[in-house]
């Protein structure tokens, strides 16, 4: 089936926030960010931009009726500044205006003092400092310290990762509107509407059920819009609500570049240890992570980074300790893989850094390391129907890497400024929001008189095709025309207290809720089968709108079936709610069963570098994947096309740098890079892993919306092995993105004699 919303988007109807019908006396607002990282504020002073013509007000702290908090998890970030900034774009006021061009005009005419201090960019200065967003953790199976001396090889060294900015193509933005009895509607593109709903409350001291917000779909998201989106529909709410007009708020791409959190920045140590025949004995971590001047969703980022240390190798022991540490940079936030890359990179850093001092090729390690079935994770949960080795070995045997490996040998013997690389990229994800209560969801489903259906679910549309897997789950339950459904927009007041469409759950939660409410359904129109027919509902199915008993077509269709029903004052109205069974994780001990199931497959990549320029072009992307039952593989496929592109850009293009004091330096797209089509790898193949999947999976079908962005991270290592094939004592620190810049610094510098003897430790001779 194809996507239900590509005629829409190809021909420009489909509806995001900024094409909704303005209504007569909208406003339109703009926000004033803090120029400085860190300081206190002395002046605020607002009245010439307040005088400017067609303003109509301007809004403070000290116009918040409630509480003035955006904070999810933890409540320590304000909608706007009052006495202190700690990153530059902070809010600190409103512009509310005729128009956004008045608005931006006036917002040039506040004017602000600040008594500015030093601030503390770098995660690891932070932590010494004692500079914390909230107390460290640490997941530990084994016994890392006495394994040591056991250990035949032992290899140190650092990794960091950068960040990356979401760049979806519908910018922040939210629109609000006053309603009858002091009630107030919020159009919102935002991953989580029931978090919009709830913070709104908070800031205007209201109760949830006078606050209403509707989605109908993102323009892209990626985990931007899970969190960060709140602040800016809480500013359109403040605004409409105290002045009982509507209120609109669109931000510009610069603005939401400098103002808005990206994905975490990591600064990690390692250090591993391997027996005679390379087995991974012992592994410990210790990860710095870059959570900027707010918690936003760090605490729940670093804790599924501390899941995933292990990617989907097998090591017996085991310590990882992280910190979230905080700078005066804008607050991190959720992206495609919420801290899982980071740590996946680490690993695999970590395993590279062994292969290379010992000679070998990395996936002789990888390969020795992987997970096999009841294998148990460090936090306690065990591997079940772990499909690391099969989809290894299926990437090994369909794709001729052994071939394929000689090959790259040849031409790097036959040619010099031409150099090419491979890597595997072996993937194992959890599946599960990783705080227990979040794993549920709500659904409401209307059959109406002439046998259409309306769907109204939790998720949130944003490109991933969730409404389409949503309408297959109803279609193929009451086996009736696609056309015959229609899935309503997201609404609190329908669908109320959702999780955010996020964690790559957004398909199973209310794929799964909503399959309770059309079975729920289905008994009721069996039972109005069963009298209409005369025959026992027990033997009724329901086939392409047609009514059969165990002797067949029995000469009705659905239609005539639900005018039936409806007569007969049959409930056609069902609501289903589903919470993930098995689940549960102890964090007193840091152990339990986090997940519904877990994602696998392997990835080969191979690159050709230019190494006089330090350009590279990616030739192919090979890929065994573990879709489960697949329930939209032509959904699933573009779901792994373009999270490949996206990790693949955040490993070698995509870098977010700022100064000594906070400024944002890549803050447009000029000067900031992402994958294009030139820059995409000329081939993408990809392989569907024959397994049958989980039951926990919506009719079988796995997950799929961030484990294929973790493939992306063969990216990296594949240009290392190129840069190491044109000179074999380059010096790489592992630090991404791998950049043209750096790969063509890497060329042309060597490690020191010195360097090489301090990477390689044997605790035996």
């Amino acid at each position: 089936m194809n996507n239900i919303d590509a005629k829409g988007h190809v021909t420009g109807r489909s509806v995001y926030l900024d094409d909704i019908p303005e209504q007569k006396g909208t406003l339109h607002a703009v926000a004033l960010g803090s120029d400085i990282a860190f300081g206190k504020i002395n002046k605020l002073d607002i009245s010439k931009a307040a005088s400017f013509q067609g303003i109509e007000y301007i809004f403070t702290a000290k116009d918040i009726p409630g509480e003035n908090q955006v904070g999810g998890i933890i409540p320590d970030e304000p909608l706007f500044a009052e006495e202190e900034v700690h990153f530059r774009g902070q809010p600190i006021a409103l512009v509310v205006a005729k128009d956004e061009l008045t608005a931006r005009k006036a917002r040039k005419l506040i004017e602000v003092s600040y008594e500015e201090f030093q601030p503390v960019i770098d995660p690891r200065e932070a932590k010494e400092k004692g500079l914390l967003l909230f107390p460290s953790r640490t997941f530990e199976s084994g016994n890392v310290a006495e394994v040591w001396s056991k250990c035949e090889h032992i290899f140190e060294g650092k990794a960091e990762s950068g960040s990356q900015e979401h760049l979806y193509i519908e910018t922040q933005g939210s629109y609000a509107y006053p309603m009858e009895n002091e009630n107030l509607k919020i159009h919102s593109s935002t991953q989580g509407p029931t978090i919009v709903q709830r913070t709104v409350a908070i800031i205007l001291g209201i109760p949830m059920h006078r606050i209403e917000v509707d989605v109908t779909r993102l323009g892209g998201a990626f985990g931007g819009k899970e969190d960060q989106a709140t602040a800016w529909a809480c500013m359109a709410a403040l605004a409409a609500y105290k002045l009982q007009r509507p209120v609109k708020i669109s931000l510009h791409r610069l603005d939401d570049m400098k103002m808005t959190g990206k994905r975490h920045p990591y600064s990690s140590d390692f250090k591993i240890g391997l027996s005679k025949d390379l087995k991974i004995l012992a592994f410990e971590t210790t990860y710095y992570q870059n959570g900027g001047a707010a918690a936003d969703l760090s605490p729940a980022i670093m804790e599924r980074t501390l899941f995933h240390v292990t990617n989907s190798y097998f090591i017996p022991n085991v310590k990882a300790t992280a910190y979230s540490c905080k700078t005066n940079l804008p607050p991190f936030t959720a992206f495609r893989g919420f801290g899982a890359p980071q740590a996946m990179f680490v690993i695999e850093s970590a395993i590279a850094n062994a292969a290379e001092t010992l000679n070998v090729p990395a996936r002789i390690i990888q390969k020795k390391n992987l997970l096999k079935e009841n294998d148990e994770f460090h936090y306690g949960q065990l591997a079940k129907n772990a499909n690391a080795t099969h989809s290894w070995k299926k990437v090994v045997d369909n794709f001729n890497i052994e071939e394929q490996t000689k090959e790259i040998e040849e031409f790097n013997q036959q040619n010099h400024l031409l150099k090419k690389g491979m890597a595997l990229m072996p993937v194992c994800f959890g599946i599960s929001f990783t705080k227990t209560p979040m794993n549920q969801a709500r659904v409401l489903v209307h059959i109406y008189q002439d046998g259409s259906v309306g769907i109204s679910t939790g998720a949130v549309e944003m490109g991933q095709g969730v409404n389409t897997k949503m309408l297959q789950v109803a279609a193929k339950t009451f086996s009736i025309n696609p056309s015959r459904i229609k899935l309503e927009t997201t609404n609190t007041t329908r669908v109320a207290n959702t999780s955010p469409t996020a964690a790559s759950s957004g398909a199973d939660l209310n794929g799964k809720a909503l399959l309770i409410a059309c079975n729920d359904l289905v008994k009721r129109l069996k039972m109005s089968a069963g009298k209409m027919l005369q025959t026992h509902p027990e033997n009724i199915t329901f086939k392409d709108e047609r009514i059969l008993d165990s002797a067949g077509d029995l000469n009705s269709t659905w239609k005539q079936l639900v005018e039936f029903a409806f007569l007969e004052r049959t409930n056609l109205t069902a609501v289903g709610h589903y919470a993930t069974p098995i689940i549960r994780f102890d964090k007193s001990i840091e152990k339990g069963h986090p997940f519904t199931y877990h994602v696998y497959g392997t990835a080969a990549i191979t690159v050709t570098l230019d190494c006089l320029r330090g350009r590279y072009n990616f030739d192919k992307v090979q890929i065994v994947h573990d879709f489960g039952t697949s329930l939209n593989p032509k959904i699933d496929m573009g779901q792994i096309e373009g999270g490949v592109v996206q990790g693949i850009g955040w490993m070698t293009m995509e870098e977010i740098a700022f100064d000594e004091n906070g400024r944002l330096l890549s803050n447009s797209l000029s000067t900031y890079k992402i994958p294009d089509i030139y820059a995409a790898p000329k081939i993408i193949e990809c392989i569907a892993l024959e397994t049958e999947g989980p039951d926990l999976a919506i009719m079988k079908s796995k997950a799929v919306g961030e484990p294929p962005f973790m493939y992306g991270i063969g990216a990296y290592f594949a240009l290392r092995n190129a840069i190491k094939a044109f000179i074999s004592t380059a010096d790489i620190p592992f630090d991404a993105p791998l950049t043209p810049e750096k790969v063509l610094l890497a060329l042309y510098t060597s490690v020191p004699a010195t360097k090489v003897a301090t990477t390689f430790i044997t605790t035996r001779p």
